[in-house]
């Protein structure tokens, strides 16, 4: 079975996240994808922990594997000529410096395309390569609140931040579907491009109807709490036992939820005939919704619901998300063999291929562990690489 990506040659000089993902990504679609490390320290995001395992960050592991990994320093003269050498025959290169570092440091894009024409030179950043901004360092949590994100979270007057990473996995996504788009474009003109994949284009994109609702009304979104601005009932409740998700989107939704539950007086209420009326009710509303909730069980509620067809189901802790009966059936987490850690799982690539599916051929890498065997097909002799590193190089 051949991989989409097989045959293509992937150079990575990304570190913590955003980057990374991009990399992880295309190398689960089969691409080869070396990863270049700072000596003696390596990428950030091994240094990002608790959690760790096996003193492996779990940061770390869950966005590099299908990789291998060179510990070069790219501030000296022989570490940027292995650079170059690399980039002879590489497909894709992935960054994510400062705004200007590439170009003091001689791996640019203009620098690399007069090597290899070919190349698809993906700069992830935070705030873009270009605008009065694009000097400015960017990290996940300043761009969700920068972008917007923050602004529409939490209680009023309390913003609060995703948990996850949003606006750096976010990035990095885009950033592989923007290393694909110019694959394809490759094929038709034989020529690469640059490719440039920020924090802040991403969520700009992910405030979706919150953006063009700007534009159409002059106001900005507000933070709603658990419920959602344009959608009544569509929301946190708690139950007896534990807080539940109701997502009645429609009118059609909203009737068959009072019936399932039996509660037919508020199919009787004017003013909750109609979403754009419960919206503009909902402070009437949602504590009637609270209170009869809270009668009854999760399990009672989310069975009615699915019963009725109606969008329902529980608050889940991250271990009952991963080990539920549905993700174990999609294979949401993947099994990778490592050097180290036993039984070491990670989340899988998150699209199903029907004949060219994704899959785990290399563990995250050790720091370095590849470095020989890189130069070695780049035609450096045993010497050379021991006088490398005896000069820091690498």
């Amino acid at each position: 079975m051949h991989l989409p990506l097989e045959g293509v040659k992937v150079l990575e000089l990304a570190r913590t996240l955003a980057g990374p993902v991009s990399g992880q990504m295309l190398g689960d679609l089969g691409a080869e994808v070396i990863k270049v490390e700072q000596p003696g320290r390596g990428d950030e995001a091994r240094h990002f922990s608790p959690p760790d395992w096996e003193g492996e960050s779990c940061y770390y592991l869950s966005s590099n594997r299908n990789k291998r990994s060179i510990t070069v320093n790219l501030k000296t003269k022989q570490g940027k000529q292995i650079i170059h050498e690399l980039a002879k025959d590489s497909d894709v290169l992935i960054e994510n410096f400062r705004t200007g570092a590439t170009e003091k440091l001689g791996i640019d894009y203009e620098t690399l395309k007069e090597i290899n024409p070919q190349i698809i030179y993906l700069s992830v950043s935070g705030f873009g390569r270009t605008g009065p901004e694009k000097d400015r360092a960017g990290y996940d949590i300043l761009m969700q609140g920068y972008a917007g994100l923050m602004s529409t979270t939490g209680e009023p007057g309390v913003p609060y931040k995703a948990g996850p990473s949003v606006a750096d996995l976010t990035t990095g996504i885009l950033g592989a579907l923007g290393v694909l788009a110019a694959l394809l474009a490759r094929g038709k003109t034989g020529e690469g491009q640059f490719v440039d994949s920020s924090l802040l284009d991403g969520q700009i994109m992910t405030l979706n109807h919150l953006a063009t609702g700007f534009f159409a009304t002059g106001q900005s979104a507000k933070p709603m709490g658990q419920g959602h601005n344009s959608i009544v009932p569509y929301q946190v409740f708690k139950a007896s036992d534990k807080n539940i998700i109701l997502a009645a989107a429609n009118d059609n939704l909203w009737e068959k939820a009072c019936k399932a539950m039996g509660w037919e007086d508020l199919l009787q209420v004017e003013e909750y005939k109609t979403n754009q009326l419960r919206v503009a009710n909902r402070d009437q509303l949602i504590p009637i919704l609270a209170e009869r909730f809270a009668q009854f069980t999760s399990d009672e509620i989310v069975t009615r619901m699915d019963e009725a067809g109606v969008p329902c189901g529980p608050v889940n802790a991250v271990g009952e998300a991963v080990t539920s009966p549905q993700s174990v059936a999609r294979e949401t987490m993947v099994n990778v063999d490592h050097p180290k850690i036993k039984d070491l799982k990670t989340p899988a690539f998150p699209v199903k291929l029907s004949d060219t599916p994704a899959s785990v051929r290399h563990h995250p890498p050790l720091l370095g562990e590849h470095t020989e065997e890189v130069l070695f097909s780049l035609g450096f002799t045993g010497e050379k690489i021991s006088r490398m590193r005896e000069d820091g190089v690498l």
